[in-house]
């Protein structure tokens, strides 16, 4: 019998759909600024609209993720241990890379106090500490532009901003297509698209 574990609370089932919500949202926005192509319902200032609505929506969203990774105990989860940590990396791209295929057993099996392996705990770091908040102060600087500094070593800070943004949004969409495709790989390809569902993971 395949044994299960409740690893997410409603709060952070909810966080977690309204954070893929507004990311889509935000990307498929983007997309329409940034390439001027031609489209009768998303038009460049409809974009515009929607794409501040998600970005200042995702914020707040956010705010929540911070709030309960701080007083609840998911936040022990993003603590990273530094010891050995290169070769826990290797052993866990290893597995990705060769040995799921041969349908080895996982280096680091989720338990009660282990909810990410070590490469996808280091991912999320990076993405939820680090690009997502320069997304957001990118993204609110671009709104308030009268902030941004005029000229940062000869170049325009708006335009700097703006790439910085862009060159975020590129990372954290390449993330997410990651994110997916690593998601089928539980016991089953839609267990852990169950589990953020129920909260119930199923440990393998």
């Amino acid at each position: 019998m395949t044994e299960k574990i409740y690893f997410y609370p409603g709060w952070l089932r909810i966080w977690h759909g309204l954070n893929a919500i507004f990311c889509i949202l935000l990307i498929i926005t983007g997309i329409r600024m940034q390439y001027a192509f031609s489209s009768p319902v998303v038009t460049f200032e409809r974009a515009v609209s929607w794409h501040n609505f998600g970005g200042i929506a995702l914020t707040f969203n956010y705010t929540i993720f911070l709030i309960g990774n701080i007083f609840t105990k998911n936040g022990a989860h993003y603590r990273l241990r530094f010891k050995n940590i290169s070769q826990r990396l290797l052993k866990q791209l290893l597995y990705y890379s060769v040995g799921i295929f041969r349908k080895e057993h996982s280096p680091f099996p989720i338990n009660e106090d282990r909810k990410f392996n070590p490469l996808q705990q280091i991912s999320y770091l990076i993405i939820m500490y680090f690009a997502v908040p320069i997304l957001f102060i990118t993204g609110w600087a671009l709104l308030f532009p009268e902030f941004i500094m005029r000229n940062v070593f000869g170049f325009s800070g708006i335009f700097l901003t703006a790439q910085l943004h862009i060159a975020m949004g590129f990372f954290v969409s390449l993330f997410l297509i990651i994110h997916l495709y690593v998601s089928t790989m539980g016991t089953k390809p839609i267990s852990n698209f169950k589990s953020i569902i129920t909260g119930w993971q199923e440990a393998h």
